[in-house]
């Protein structure tokens, strides 16, 4: 299947897998053409309209995008979307092109754009001081890519991935997870296959060590007790590295990643000490008190994760997946392997960066149908939950929370 197909797939997956501070007066977003904000927020409207609001402030207040933000044009890229120093950078997977947007008076502006060779979307990314290194997989010609961008002014240097093409029936390859660890680059994926019907994966994830920058694979680790390691980390956090330097990443094979329902949801360790994925490590969360599959996973601290998982029960299948709140945020203590349930609202949209944590506390992005959408924060030392910044009631999706600027 060519690169436009599976984007197609995937797109329809997750689309459908979706469909300053505020006293007296709202913020103007044009007031201040060159002012920098901390935090950026994507949020599409019941009428479908899309707009970014860039703000200093998420735990108290109130929102109008239509007011205080900038539409977003094109629509539907805020799975695409990397954002990172008052910039919003993307890769169109239709034409090749790299482009660089800012919100200058209110209009979301492009203000640079390079072409790259091939067709392909990005799978992951990771910064490398003011160097972006974006992944992903190039179906048309079935070779793992990878671009290097420079800025100011903008240039990349391009080349393959040392990683085994799709075979014996798969036609398709994801990139779930990209991290350094010990001077190496470590890159996890898998293989699908899929065409305009169906879509399934391996029953097997990979971790490859390659060395860096020469991109070449010293080892590769291979592990059945779950697949579709990590997820597309444009759309939501799915891996992350703790404060003694050993890296975890969750395993997505439910229906709106992997699709291979009979493997459950895990969390899998790579340890620093011999950079080796942990054969005596596996988190099942499937088979614990959650017993559905999972997605996001994002680090709090002190051995503590947050996952986001689907209900069974509350949807049908991916023509609804997206609609209807069903999804629980579980916090996770990785070492005793325990779950403990938040006493928030059941959340809708299949994929979303919704979480941050800075200074302690973390901040939740949760769209429900009823009661309101909100910014909740959480402080785990406490245990509590309170509510933060409250959006205008025309707000359908929450559908990014980031930092915009340190």
């Amino acid at each position: 299947m060519n690169e436009f197909s599976r984007n197609c797939f995937v797109t329809v997956l997750l689309f459908f897998g979706l469909s300053q501070i505020i006293t007296c007066t709202p913020e103007r977003a044009g007031d201040e053409r060159n002012a920098k904000k901390k935090y950026s927020l994507y949020v599409m409207m019941k009428d479908g309209t899309e707009y970014i609001v860039q703000t200093d402030t998420i735990d108290s207040g109130h929102i109008d995008p239509i007011a205080q933000g900038a539409r977003v044009t094109p629509s539907r890229i805020f799975y695409e979307l990397i954002v990172h120093n008052n910039s919003y950078y993307r890769l169109s997977w239709k034409n090749g092109q790299f482009v660089r947007n800012t919100i200058i008076n209110k209009q979301y502006a492009q203000t640079d754009s390079i072409q790259l060779t091939g067709t392909w979307s990005v799978d992951n990314y990771n910064w490398l001081g003011d160097t972006l290194l974006i992944m992903g997989h190039d179906s048309q010609h079935s070779k793992a890519r990878y671009a290097k961008i420079t800025f100011d002014p903008m240039k990349a240097m391009e080349g393959v991935i040392d990683l085994p093409a799709p075979a014996n029936g798969f036609n398709s390859m994801s990139i779930g997870f990209s991290t350094f660890l010990n001077g190496n680059l470590y890159l996890g994926y898998t293989y699908h296959k899929s065409d305009l019907n169906r879509y399934t994966t391996s029953d097997t994830l990979y971790v490859a060590e390659l060395t860096y920058p020469g991109l070449k694979t010293i080892r590769t680790f291979t592990d059945t007790r779950s697949t579709y390691p990590g997820g597309v980390n444009t759309r939501q956090s799915h891996f992350f590295t703790d404060e003694k330097g050993d890296f975890y990443f969750i395993s997505c094979p439910g229906i709106a990643l992997g699709n291979n329902a009979l493997k459950p949801t895990g969390i899998f360790r790579i340890n620093k000490a011999d950079g080796a994925l942990d054969p005596d490590y596996f988190f099942n969360l499937s088979a614990s008190p959650i017993h559905n599959h999972g997605y996001g996973f994002w680090y709090i601290g002190n051995n503590k994760a947050i996952v986001r998982t689907e209900r069974k029960g509350l949807f049908k299948g991916m023509q609804d997946h997206y609609l209807v709140p069903h999804f629980d945020f579980y916090v996770l203590d990785l070492a005793k392997q325990t779950t403990v349930r938040l006493d928030l609202p059941l959340d809708k949209g299949t994929a979303r960066n919704c979480i941050l944590v800075e200074k302690g506390l973390v901040y939740i992005a949760v769209n429900p149908n009823s009661g309101g959408n909100y910014i909740w924060i959480y402080d785990p030392k406490a245990g509590s939950l309170r509510k933060g910044r409250h959006f205008d009631d025309q707000v359908d999706y929450i559908l990014r929370l980031d930092r915009l600027n340190p």
